[in-house]
């Protein structure tokens, strides 16, 4: 991190209020700070963060459109029919549809599952993608999953041939309207429920199934909350109040899960329990999530249904290559595109970034598109150029600008575009590249003006900690402030003034090792993708985040660096 970066301390709480729920609770003083910065500074609320419990869950029949989709399920169960679940090519769509797979085939229905290729059919329902779906079947209802809410073409196509149409989905309504069919259970159309991805929503429908009418023999829905995480974290959907209590008992059950491919995955990622979310994240979500990308879901969908364990450790291998392929796709892409970003006049990247190329795999512009942001901190669009001079693209945006509200400024020049203030994706002719590239910076420039420090990058520092306070006690009451992710990130701590005990290490011909002293107290750290940084003369302050390291048996406290400044 450069030293152009902003450091923003957050507000202490009360002291005497930080110690007496620390007592309360025997809890570190700095986890409950913590807890105190996220909103839970009352008794209740805070037990509630710190120990989520299923029996906290709310009604399902509470969720809009739920009723109407149960009582039109059972109709299926009892009428014997058979059921095509159109799902997704994503983590969350291949998840749920695995999941509703599952939750369906055990009240006996049969059920034939189509996911859409991301090349040819696109995401989201289409009229092409129905057909090949229901093809052979002699289907009377299909179940859209993560998709469908604003499908109203395909609704009145599915309507006009005798198939009744239920959609799970989580994706925001259009303005124009949404789809006219028997559901939709969605809950951006109630009060309630706006954080659930629909693996959430799928499992309040279960949910709501089996109180209705159980399983003849049972079905234990719990040990199906593995599913349910996977598709919360990968979706990047706020881990807050139900997905809270989904993904923190989902981890668990990643654990000592009885899903055939989740074994496989973890054994070819090297993943060993006790799993967080930056393992879903980062190891298990990627692989899946490759075949959508380079191939087909239906691989990734295969191995979450299958019993089969040889099978499944040869789909988990498929995917580990297919990931390796993505990575090379990515890594050539994002080389390209820096190249490019170099070439771009100063006028022509001021306020944001705009890259194509003709020969990008549109599976993996949406990773580029979020590296590249990262690195250079502006809004950023990546896309990939076809044969007849289509650019489609993957955008990735900086806090207080909106992708959704640019695409509309830009709206004259696109072909189509949308999605949410953070990432968005676009398609538009590759001869209004540059003219786009000049509106979508000026647009940009103009939401900035007056504040010379909008495009600033700012590290959020959650707590000041001194080097003797990184122990393995706070590490224990750190742990119940799990899972991280969206509207509840990993806390970034700041000590000030450290000194080096030696000369940092070089690991890998990349990474800095370093062994910090402050006090008398000497600490460990870790500085990724450090080697070529100019680091200032020290002392120095450090911002950082801290993790579980268990090796051979022993545990200690990990350290890792995000920034690096002179002491100040």
């Amino acid at each position: 991190m450069t030293s152009e970066s902003k450091w923003l301390l957050a507000e202490v709480p009360d002291a005497d209020r930080v110690q007496a729920l620390a007592t309360e609770f025997e809890l570190s003083p700095l986890a409950i700070q913590l807890a105190m910065q996220r909103g839970f500074d009352q008794t209740d609320e805070l037990a509630r963060f710190l120990h989520p419990r299923l029996q906290d869950l709310g009604d399902p029949f509470d969720m809009p459109g739920m009723q109407a989709t149960i009582d039109r399920l059972l109709q299926a169960v009892d009428a014997d029919e058979e059921v095509v679940l159109y799902g997704d090519y994503d983590v969350d769509g291949v998840s749920s549809t695995a999941l509703l797979t599952l939750v369906l085939s055990a009240y006996g229905l049969k059920t034939k599952t189509f996911l859409p290729q991301r090349l040819s059919e696109g995401y989201g329902l289409s009229i092409g993608g129905i057909q090949k779906a229901i093809d052979g079947t002699q289907a009377a209802l299909l179940i859209a999953a993560d998709c469908g809410t604003n499908s109203r073409d395909e609704a009145d196509w599915l309507r006009e041939h005798n198939i009744d149409l239920l959609v799970l989905d989580h994706h925001e309504p259009s303005r124009e309207g949404v789809a006219d069919c028997v559901s939709i259970v969605n809950p951006k159309l109630g009060e309630d429920y706006h954080y659930l991805c629909t693996a959430g929503v799928v499992f309040k429908v279960a949910h709501a199934l089996l109180k209705a009418r159980p399983v003849e023999g049972g079905f234990d829905l719990r040990q199906h909350l593995d599913l349910v995480a996977l598709g919360t974290v990968a979706d990047i959907v706020p881990l807050v109040d139900e997905n809270r209590i989904l993904v923190r008992r989902g981890l668990q059950q990643l654990d000592r899960t009885e899903n055939q491919g989740l074994k496989a995955l973890k054994t070819v990622s090297g993943l060993r329990p006790p799993c967080d979310a930056v393992d879903v994240g980062f190891k298990i979500g990627p692989r899946l999530n490759a075949a959508g990308r380079v191939n087909t879901a239906h691989d990734a969908l295969d191995l979450l249904l299958s019993s089969d364990a040889e099978e499944c450790m040869n789909l988990a291998r498929h995917l580990d290559s297919l990931n390796r392929e993505r990575q090379t796709l990515e890594q050539k892409a994002r080389d390209q595109a820096e190249a490019q970003i170099e070439s771009l006049s100063a006028e022509e990247k001021e306020f944001a970034l705009v890259v194509a190329g003709d020969d990008w795999h549109p599976g993996v512009v949406g990773i580029v598109a979020s590296r590249l942001m990262r690195k250079y901190h502006l809004p950023t669009f990546v896309i990939a150029c076809d044969a007849q001079g289509i650019g489609k693209g993957s955008g990735r945006s900086v806090e207080g600008i909106s992708l959704v509200k640019a695409l509309d400024h830009c709206r004259d020049l696109l072909e189509a575009g949308g999605g949410h203030d953070q990432a968005a994706g676009l398609s538009v002719r590759k001869e209004n590249l540059d003219a786009f590239r000049k509106k979508f910076n000026a647009y940009v420039g103009e939401q900035g003006k007056g504040d010379q420090e909008f495009l600033t990058h700012k590290i959020r520092l959650d707590v000041e900690a001194r080097l003797e306070n990184i122990d393995l006690s706070l590490l224990d009451s750190y742990e119940l402030l799990r899972p991280f992710g969206k509207s509840n990130p990993q806390p970034v701590l700041f000590t000030r003034g450290v000194q080096l005990k030696n000369e940092p290490q070089i690991l890998k011909d990349k990474h800095l090792k370093f062994l910090f002293i402050q006090d008398g107290c000497s600490r460990d750290a870790i500085y990724f993708n450090a080697a070529d940084l100019d680091l200032p003369p020290t002392p120095w302050d450090i911002a950082y985040t801290i993790d579980r390291n268990e090796y051979r048996g022993r545990v200690s406290v990990s350290i890792m660096i995000q920034a690096i400044r002179a002491a100040q």
